[in-house]
């Protein structure tokens, strides 16, 4: 997305700002950065922009196509429409979210983004590299006759705004904006690997989907951070390809083509009784 390219010089100057605090503002309830972690996660986003140039392609034509059939047609003239775009954008989101939390065809990329065992702004660059065919979650909204160009627009707009959630140097923010917005606690939560907190706080810019739907936690202990199966590595391919691997792995150890498919379905952890057995 061109706007999140030129926002690279932006993702910089805070990272260095929040760099720069941990130096004269430390605190020893944060984890603040180390090198090796900093240098993965900055890989990752190289990577993902890299590889993303191809799956932006298809989600273009994928959309414009979705966009050319319906006879509907949302005019952008009105604010209303920018609200409307916002709202129904960020329920799709939180929709693309939740499934790449529950099911493990999604999860074995999106769970990079998770890998770090810090949480800092740098932590929002550790993005996927292989996002193919997650367009379709937005298709609705071509349907509904959103411009593919407002669309992609929206999509920028949160992604800039979930960068600055990923940082334990903000606390709590005003009442009425931790009731509505997804805030930093938030989604230090989502990022936790405490019980409590795994597979909790899906939202992108509103925290009232996880309201709505159930899957709202509160940060009340410190979250720690990363997979429950913590990765060793700062290796960005074996960060990038790991979960991929290890559901071929268990693919293959079944003979059964419908417990095949149920491992690419169903949630990350799930195997077939014999198995668990």
């Amino acid at each position: 997305m061109t706007i999140i390219l030129i926002a690279i010089p932006m993702f910089v100057l805070f990272l260095i700002i929040e760099m720069v605090s941990f130096r004269f503002l430390p605190d020893d309830d944060e984890l603040g950065y180390e090198v090796r972690d900093t240098a993965t996660s900055l890989s990752m986003g190289i990577g993902s922009r890299i590889t993303g140039l191809l799956w932006d392609v298809f989600a273009l034509l994928g959309l414009s196509a979705a966009y050319a059939i319906t006879p509907l047609r949302i005019d952008m003239g009105h604010w209303w429409s920018w609200v409307a775009l916002l709202v129904a954008e960020d329920l799709c989101y939180y929709t693309f979210h939740r499934s790449s939390h529950r099911m493990r065809v999604l999860w074995a990329s999106h769970v990079q983004h998770h890998s770090s065992q810090r949480y800092n702004l740098s932590t929002a660059l550790r993005q996927e590299w292989t996002g193919f065919g997650t367009f379709v979650f937005w298709v609705p909204l071509a349907l509904a006759g959103f411009p593919v160009w407002a669309i992609y627009l929206q999509q920028s707009v949160s992604l800039l705004y979930q960068f600055f959630l990923h940082t334990e140097r903000v606390r709590l923010l005003p009442r009425p904006i931790e009731l509505v917005m997804n805030t930093p606690s938030h989604h230090r939560v989502h990022h936790g690997v405490n019980e409590q907190y795994i597979d909790k706080n899906y939202a992108g810019i509103l925290i009232i989907w996880d309201r709505l739907f159930g899957s709202f936690e509160a940060e009340v202990e410190r979250p720690r951070y990363g997979i429950t199966t913590q990765l060793t590595t700062y290796n960005p391919f074996r960060v990038a390809f790991h979960e991929w691997y290890a559901m071929g792995h268990d693919m293959r150890q079944t003979p059964s083509f419908v417990d095949k498919m149920r491992y690419a379905v169903k949630p990350p952890g799930w195997a077939p009784a014999s198995v668990t057995a």
